[in-house]
């Protein structure tokens, strides 16, 4: 049998359905199973031996447009599949795979034009996200069956590039920007803490996109650390956050990508909640740091581009709450 599984979401989105990629070869133990997805999440599921194929779908440039969408549709159906699952929710999704006439196509219930889809299936709202995820498979196995962690794989040691090969043993790494300015501790904040350990003889490493170097870049004008955000491609992060000693981040892709690997994890979360499903993922060795007294947090599921009531006050936390959650874990 062959299965074609769909997600087409962000990076973390990606890492947080990575149980579903288990969840099938469990479900149909002699399958091969390809995935769908954009060309920045390749990485972080090409290395996963359950996974035969990557088809990349690069919706918002290669592949953009209507007639583009139906050649995609065209070679995804040359490859006959027999079933498919749809994690991504868009009416585009929806289309595309319905133009693929995959004989079972299944996704969610609350999906855009979901009566494309040959089975729709109700979505678990609460929980983690990776629960969520997986729970488009709990009509094919009980819930309590399913092995939920989450699954990376770090490239192969030759494809890495050298200077990521020669970095310290003992490192620290920090990921301080994140795609919404409210879910950002400041950069202030990450400085006092790379200093404190600094002092103590860690290297300090900084991760993030190309949308992260201004933030990334402030730090490293005030503070001996290696700057590697928007530099290295994303499985040299998946490379150097496995090895790491210890992460400190803001709720962002980064903090998921700990979870798969088991790294020691502080994760700052400002006007956004663990509540919402995107907290750690089983790991044992994490530590959220908040402002739990706040009546103004959260104040978005997904943080936004300003504070609503201009005072940032989630965004201001003491760097000595962050470096006691680290003793806590180094």
């Amino acid at each position: 049998m062959k299965i074609l599984l769909v997600n087409l979401s962000f990076l973390g989105d990606t890492i947080l359905s990575t149980p579903v990629i288990a969840g099938l070869k469990q479900i149909f133990p002699e399958s091969k199973i390809s995935v769908l997805t954009t060309p920045v999440s390749c990485p972080l599921v090409e290395n996963d031996p359950y996974v035969e194929e990557v088809i990349i779908y690069d919706k918002r440039k290669k592949d953009k447009g209507l007639l583009n969408l139906i050649k995609k549709a065209r070679q995804i159906k040359a490859k006959n599949f027999d079933k498919v699952y749809s994690l991504h929710r868009s009416h585009r999704t929806s289309f595309l795979l319905f133009l693929t006439r995959i004989p079972e196509r299944i996704g969610f219930k609350d999906a855009k034009l979901s009566f494309l889809y040959t089975e729709q299936r109700n979505k678990k709202f609460n929980g983690h996200a990776a629960i969520r995820n997986l729970s488009l498979l709990f009509n094919d196995a009980q819930e309590d069956s399913f092995n939920k962690d989450l699954r990376l794989f770090e490239p192969e040691f030759q494809s890495v590039s050298n200077y990521v090969k020669n970095i310290a043993k003992e490192y620290i790494v920090m990921a301080p920007g994140s795609a919404w300015k409210t879910k950002q501790w400041h950069w202030q904040g990450y400085l006092k803490v790379a200093d404190y350990y600094i002092k103590q003889g860690l290297n300090i490493i900084l991760i993030g996109g190309k949308d992260d170097m201004k933030i990334c870049n402030k730090i490293k004008e005030k503070a001996d650390v290696i700057n590697f955000s928007g530099k290295i491609p994303l499985s040299d992060t998946l490379y150097i956050m496995k090895r790491a000693k210890l992460l400190i981040c803001n709720d962002s892709m980064s903090l998921h990508m700990a979870s798969a690997f088991k790294t020691p994890t502080v994760a700052v979360f400002c006007a956004t909640s663990p509540e919402f499903g995107f907290g750690p993922w089983q790991n044992v060795k994490s530590r959220v740091v908040q402002e739990e007294t706040l009546e103004c947090k959260p104040c978005r599921r997904h943080g936004s581009t300003k504070c609503p009531n201009g005072t940032e006050a989630c965004m201001s936390l003491s760097a000595e709450k962050i470096i006691q959650a680290c003793k806590e874990l180094l």
